[in-house]
């Protein structure tokens, strides 16, 4: 047996068994090896069921009683009575039916869950089960859980990993032994051994250390190498020119905020370089980051440059041409819109236009990408909502110039820090931190559903001084087994309440783009008063009119989304309300409290990364899958010490070929994480 012997060779694996193990990637004895636990069972301590009390509880039983019932489709509820010598106890588990043939026997069995009030009576929620014959007596009573294999029991897996355990010391070794030594970490065998057969929650601790450690590193290290590469590709720089940028200042109808001018200055000083600039601009909701974008191509309209600006939507790409084209046409710079609905004659006319370098700005969608479309000095591509695009779109898009075009990626939606170190480590930062001046602070309040008719003529006293208002939910049909509101539903209750008489529009997934663009020109006109909308309108169109945000089963959004919810308001002159309207009487969730205190999205960014952990943050940045098993994008000090190794190992001359795992990770990371 060596480290490729493949599973189906492995004693006690057979075919089905070895099919299901490869199903989820687990091929050879050492991918076996590298398939760690989430967390542990410590069955070392038990308590009796007359001494328990709420929290994480574990206790040895046996059950009398065991039913399972389907609740609708899709969900079945088990549910067992537990008895030791001391009392009894229910426990419910949630679509785990197989657990009724499991506990039939009159076995006694160990388990481990949280203990709650629930449905008027204390009860074990989702408890793991393990047979107390199979814990040993003596010695480690930790049992490593294991990630679900489709079909396969934990036991199973666990007896697997018992076969290779003799291979776990021959693991080769991936990170260089000056860099265990200073960083104080454990051998990579050795941090397996303790990982899978932990003799004490020491050993857990010290081998999770070292695996998330080298996780982070390997990131981290593909970040360096990414922008190494990219440093070395050729660019046309463009040279500052500071009177023509100040007369463009000048004759802006506001003034920039400070924020604003050091983002302008970081990007002109990139773009005056001869290696192509790779900056993300993180602004939130409101901050002007379309203003410095503008600034910028403005310069290189100046030097017979063309700028893309691609966004996600039409309107948005509509919004941006006409905000760039008022800012700027007065200067003789030609802006061109370039989505799905020029076509014709227009279409070709403008593409002439655009190929001849008569447009200096050409603002798009997807449009932007296709072959049909050819710049004649492209050199600056302006990527907004970035997340909102994959890797080959943006490449598309920059494959468009002659040389490698300046890449300017920008965000409304904050990242935090350590987020942005890992999934754009190889991008230069710039952070809008300020809101231009005259913006007054959104008023956030959390509203109890059973106090509607005082919020509705809070929203009508808005409309009724001629403001506008959206109102969102998170369905769009009604649905009996979903305490959740539908914008149907919510459209018609509106038109029977006191707003009945206001005009009321309605915008939702189901519509085709031309009509979801026709309701939004029409709100955007004020011919509509109150919209109805699901959260199709996170990204959007600007509306300064509009006041008022009502955001119905606020618990059940995520705290950035709610965040880019309520910066559809506040975008003009008068004060703006974001109302939060619970689904139940119950107590606000520490999310709701946190957005109803603070308007800050760098905040509440952090804030969401604690409750929620990245995955689903880092999810929607369309990079591909990460898989990190033990690390946490979250943990900022294991961040800053990783970073730290990684810039070391560049710098000392490693050479990251004496490690071939090391170099197999990294180039992994490379392809995920890399922009362009």
């Amino acid at each position: 047996m060596h480290l490729l012997t493949p599973v189906a060779e492995l004693k006690g694996v057979g075919p089905v068994t070895a099919k299901k193990l490869a199903d989820a990637g687990l091929e050879t004895a050492g991918d076996i090896i590298n398939f760690l636990p989430f967390r542990y069972d410590d069955f070392t301590v038990t308590t009796r069921i007359a001494d328990l009390v709420p929290g994480k509880v574990t206790i040895a039983a046996r059950c009398e009683k065991v039913q399972v019932r389907s609740v609708r489709r899709g969900l079945t509820i088990t549910t067992a009575t537990l008895a030791d010598d001391s009392g009894k106890i229910t426990a419910v588990w949630f679509n785990q039916p197989y657990r009724a043939q499991q506990l039939q026997s009159q076995d006694e069995f160990y388990f481990s869950g949280e203990l709650a009030f629930s449905y008027n009576k204390y009860q074990i929620t989702n408890p793991s089960v393990e047979k107390f014959a199979q814990v040993p007596a003596s010695g480690s009573r930790l049992t490593p859980v294991y990630h679900q294999v489709k079909g396969l029991k934990q036991q199973l897996v666990r007896k697997v990993l018992r076969e290779v355990e003799p291979l776990i010391p021959f693991m080769p070794e991936t990170l260089p032994e000056e860099l265990l030594q200073r960083e104080g970490l454990l051998e990579r065998g050795e941090a397996l051994q303790a990982v899978h057969f932990p003799k004490n929650t020491d050993d857990i601790e010290a081998g999770r250390r070292r695996i998330a450690f080298e996780e982070v590193f390997s990131l981290l290290l593909a970040a360096q190498y990414n922008k190494s590469a990219h440093h070395s590709l050729a660019a046309r720089p463009v040279a500052f020119n500071a009177a023509y940028v100040r007369n463009i200042v000048d004759t802006l109808p506001f003034q920039l905020t400070g924020a604003q001018r050091r983002a302008a200055w970081d990007i002109f000083q990139d773009i005056a370089k001869d290696r192509p600039m790779n900056r993300l601009m993180q602004g939130d909701v409101g901050a002007g980051k379309t203003v410095v974008a503008a600034l910028v191509a403005s310069l290189l309209a100046h030097h017979d440059f063309q700028t893309a600006i691609m966004a996600p939507t039409e309107i948005l790409a509509q919004q941006h041409a006409s905000s760039i084209a008022k800012l700027l046409a007065p200067h003789g710079i030609s802006v061109g819109l370039l989505t799905a609905s020029v076509k014709g004659a227009a279409r070709q006319e403008l593409l002439a236009r655009i190929a001849a370098g008569e447009v200096d700005i050409i603002v798009g969608t997807h449009a932007l990408i296709q072959d049909s479309v050819t710049f004649k000095n492209l050199n600056l591509v302006v990527v907004d909502e970035q997340h909102r695009f994959g890797v080959a779109q943006r490449q598309a898009l920059l494959e468009k110039g002659d040389t490698m075009p300046h890449l300017l990626a920008m965000t409304a939606t904050p990242i935090p820090r350590s987020l942005a170190l890992t999934v754009y480590g190889e991008l230069d930062s710039t952070v809008i931190d300020e809101l231009p001046a005259g913006r007054r602070p959104i008023h956030t309040k959390i509203w109890n559903p059973v106090s509607r008719r005082r919020l509705d003529e809070a929203v009508k006293e808005e409309v009724a001084a001629g403001r506008q208002a959206y109102v969102i939910c998170p369905l769009i049909d009604e649905n009996a087994d979903n305490d959740k509101r539908s914008v149907e539903a919510e459209l018609q209750r509106l038109r029977n309440s006191i707003l009945g008489t206001y005009r009321i529009g309605l915008l939702h997934g189901r519509l085709k783009a031309a009509e979801k663009d026709a309701v939004m020109r029409q709100f955007s006109a004020g011919e509509i008063d109150i919209l109805v909308s699901t959260t199709v309108v996170e990204v959007g169109v600007d509306v300064p009119n509009a006041t008022v945000m009502v955001i119905e089963n606020a618990d059940h959004f995520g705290l950035s989304q709610l965040h880019q919810l309520r910066g559809r308001v506040g975008r003009g002159q008068h004060q703006s309300y974001c109302h939060l309207v619970m689904s139940s009487s119950q107590k606000p969730s520490r999310r709701l409290q946190e957005i109803e205190r603070s308007t800050d999205g760098f905040h509440l960014a952090e804030v969401d990364l604690q409750l929620r952990g990245p995955g689903e943050i880092y999810g929607r940045m369309q990079h591909g899958a990460l898989r990190l098993q033990v690390a946490s994008l979250g943990d900022s000090r294991l961040i800053a010490r990783a970073q730290k190794a990684a810039a070391w190992f560049c710098e000392s001359g490693q050479d990251i070929s004496q490690y071939p795992e090391l170099a197999a990770a990294v180039e992994k990371c490379q392809r995920i994480t890399t922009l362009n």
